[in-house]
């Protein structure tokens, strides 16, 4: 049976990613947890399908993505398009802010 969100092959990469947050990851974490926005729940590194999105909140299927600067190149803008696309398509709308 394939789990659309958080799958469990991508366990120890979302582990990963939560060790090894950027600068501005730890900053919006900071605000988001223990239900400090409006009392929304917000996960960090949720995947979604083969997805891993930075926050996330089911309640509003709201996800927040913090792009660096390897988002700017051709090759990665047109994978966040289609991994854009494929969230969408899951009546998720994704927020992304720069770094």
């Amino acid at each position: 049976m394939n789990f659309l969100y958080n799958n469990s092959q991508t366990r120890l990469r979302r582990r990963q990613l939560r060790r090894n947050q950027t600068n501005a990851e730890k900053a919006i974490w900071s605000h988001l947890r223990r239900q400090s926005l409006e009392g929304l729940k917000f996960f960090r590194q949720y995947s979604i399908g083969p997805h891993i999105i930075d926050f996330y909140c089911p309640k509003i299927r709201l996800g927040i993505e913090i792009d660096g600067g390897q988002h700017a190149e051709k090759k990665n803008e047109l994978r966040d398009r289609k991994r854009t696309e494929f969230l969408s398509k899951q009546n998720i709308q994704i927020i992304r802010f720069w770094n």
